[in-house]
């Protein structure tokens, strides 16, 4: 299986002029204040206009209100939907009925229990998580109980990437810090961390 890329976290017009060179399958906008990647919609739907239409633009909100997301979903700034916070079942079936766009739940993956959360999910996809954005990893071995496609966060980097690929073959593999140098996202680290995902698969 074809694991795809998503590099998460873009704020700025170089980073959207990378990724229409090297054509990750995902890129995310983080609408959470709390986030340092945060991003307001006008600038979010700015760089959406410049995106190459065969990569997705993912919208990551946490315990937001529904009328929100449902609004930026209106103006076509976002392809996916993400859902980060405590965000229920009732509360997911809501999201995927008012917008139509695909949905995917985070978890924070720290035992069994929290797999069988995630298998069970109404979401279209589920992301494995070691927490909020922190640039962590879990241990990978409880993905063993993965009954369902999943993205894979927490920690990624050039030095661990190859590795998850191979042993775990994830649907998607998510990363942010790891391809970011002094806080600002990295062509050289982005390209190559694209190179390694894909390599593994050729």
């Amino acid at each position: 299986m074809l694991t795809r890329v998503k590099f998460c976290g873009l704020t700025q017009v170089s980073d959207i002029e990378a990724v229409n060179e090297l054509k990750p399958e995902y890129i995310g906008f983080v609408f959470w204040q709390k986030s340092k990647r945060n991003i307001i919609p006008d600038e979010a739907k700015k760089l959406k206009d410049m995106l190459n239409e065969s990569t997705k633009a993912v919208g990551v909100f946490v315990d937001e209100d529904i009328e929100v997301i449902k609004k930026i979903s209106d103006e076509d700034i976002i392809d996916v939907i993400q859902l980060h916070g405590k965000e229920n079942e009732e509360y997911i079936k809501s999201i995927k009925r008012v917008t139509g766009k695909t949905v995917i739940k985070a978890f924070k993956i720290n035992s069994d229990k929290d797999i069988i959360k995630a298998n069970t999910s109404i979401a279209d996809y589920v992301l494995l998580d070691a927490g909020m954005g922190q640039g962590k990893t879990f241990d990978w071995k409880l993905i063993k109980g993965m009954k369902r496609p999943y993205f894979l966060a927490g920690g990624l980097d050039l030095n661990n990437v190859e590795d998850a690929v191979i042993n775990l073959e994830p649907f998607a593999v998510d990363v942010s810090s790891g391809i970011e140098t002094e806080g600002k996202k990295d062509y050289e680290k982005m390209k190559e961390f694209l190179a390694v995902v894909r390599c593994d698969q050729s």
